[in-house]
């Protein structure tokens, strides 16, 4: 489907090529036709309509990685019950102790897994309420506009550069989806620019200036987890963005792909050379 889009031309404006098709009937959509809802992109057709047309067609643009992502999540947090103990203010269990992410096991254990589990890991119903929230709302947001394959890309990417961010930023070991969740948040800011849409109006403004705001004020939250998650997804997506419109689909993957092996590197820099015993 998404292939098929790339070299689709704008119903309504010919000489357009567009990546984008009506989340109602279908049709190729350039940015001037486009029309923001809740359900993704819609013509200007279709967008006047009270009543969505849903067929096999549109049907195959519902945002089934985002409830895929938002399944692993809850299965992840799901196996944390039942085994935690307490000792201070901190949380253990086999499944938070093999996966979160802080820099001595990276460094000394070379458990470079944590990089990535720890993004599917929760503290608690609070935490991966909120988490879950957000990526359902983002997600279901630009999915039907990008496709399921830019979209896990994107979340891929932005996992790791947030885990970059979190060992950059303090030594303190951090878990949950925000960074991936920050870096979808960037990825529809990087696409409503580029589709002329007011990024503050459409609410990922606010939604990215708010969260960043509580992610310096409250405590016990990896702001570098934040950050470095927003700046991946931005330049996954920006990427994907750029190699799509030279119909060089391939390389805004490999693009990502480099992205995240910066990422991985980064974090173990750092990690080895702020663990005792590393020289």
């Amino acid at each position: 489907m998404t292939t098929s889009l790339e070299t689709s031309t704008c119903y309504r404006h010919p000489d357009r090529e567009t990546g984008v098709s009506c989340s109602a009937c279908g049709r190729p959509i350039c940015p001037d036709c486009m029309t923001p809802t809740q359900v993704g992109m819609r013509c200007p057709e279709c967008a006047g309509r009270r009543t969505a047309v849903r067929t096999i067609r549109t049907m195959a643009q519902y945002p089934r990685a985002t409830y895929a992502l938002i399944a692993i999540n809850l299965i992840a947090f799901l196996a944390e019950q039942g085994q935690f103990t307490l000792s201070s203010s901190a949380i253990h269990g086999t499944v938070i102790d093999e996966g979160i992410l802080a820099r001595e096991p990276v460094a000394l254990g070379h458990q470079y897994w944590r990089l990535v589990t720890s993004a599917f890991l929760h503290e608690n119903l609070m935490h991966i309420g909120f988490n879950m929230l957000i990526l359902y709302w983002v997600g279901r947001m630009i999915e039907p506009a990008i496709g399921s394959a830019r979209l896990l890309a994107i979340y891929l990417t932005a996992l790791l550069a947030g885990s970059f961010g979190a060992l950059l930023a303090t030594p303190d070991p951090s878990l949950g989806a925000s960074g991936a969740i920050f870096g979808l948040l960037g990825a529809a800011a990087v696409e409503l620019h580029a589709r002329r849409i007011p990024i503050m109006q459409s609410g990922i403004g606010w939604m990215i200036v708010i969260n960043l705001g509580y992610s310096f004020l409250l405590p016990h939250i990896s702001y570098g987890a934040h950050i470095g998650g927003l700046i991946g997804g931005a330049l996954a997506a920006y990427a994907l963005r750029a190699a799509g419109a030279r119909r060089m689909v391939a390389l805004g993957y490999v693009g990502c792909l480099a992205i995240a092996l910066a990422s991985v590197i980064g974090a173990i820099i750092v990690a080895r050379s702020s663990a005792p015993g590393i020289v």
